[in-house]
């Protein structure tokens, strides 16, 4: 058998292990099942639409911040090693850097509850109680000023609240 020969054969036996292989997968994980996806499915929009029950107040948010929160994001939001959460009112105009805030950037209170629902804590996302999760929030919004010491946030009152920069985004369509 020539060398030409040899070499296609080679390359045909090495193509066809391949695509077998291929054909199996990648083997990274496994299928999700209906339960788990289920679990994961709990996006809340800005109308509040799946918000879970329960409540929560800015002081009941202290505690829980103060253990599990300010690790990550300093004293009272002050950012430092991650995000900043309180602050940047006014700074996202022309002409200055902007400070990206629960109370300068994010338009919605629901989408602040489903970001620290589905994201928070970093080292363990998901493990807050929706209890918690309302209490955080409703500390982030009033270390921002945009709900007072003795509000309380739970489906009814979240959706309700009108976030400073609510208006700072432009709708577009893309046409599609």
């Amino acid at each position: 058998m020539s060398t030409r020969n040899t070499l296609l054969v080679a390359c045909s036996a090495l193509l066809i292990g391949c695509g077998a292989t291929l054909a199996e997968g990648p083997n990274l994980g496994k299928a999700i099942s209906p339960e788990e996806l289920a679990s994961w499915d709990v996006s809340i929009g800005p109308d509040g639409a799946g918000l879970p029950p329960g409540s929560g107040t800015p002081q009941q948010g202290e505690q829980i911040y103060l253990a599990k929160c300010v690790g990550c994001h300093g004293e009272k939001g002050a950012g430092k090693p991650n995000d900043q959460l309180v602050g940047g009112q006014g700074s996202l105009g022309a002409g200055q850097a902007p400070v990206k805030t629960v109370g300068s950037f994010w338009p919605y209170a629901t989408t602040v509850f489903d970001y620290v629902r589905r994201a928070m804590p970093l080292n363990e996302p998901k493990s807050l109680r929706d209890d918690e999760v309302y209490a955080v929030v409703a500390y982030l919004l009033q270390l921002n000023g945009v709900i007072g010491e003795n509000d309380t946030m739970d489906a009814k009152t979240l959706p309700a609240v009108r976030m400073p920069n609510r208006d700072g985004f432009v709708r577009f369509s893309r046409g599609w």
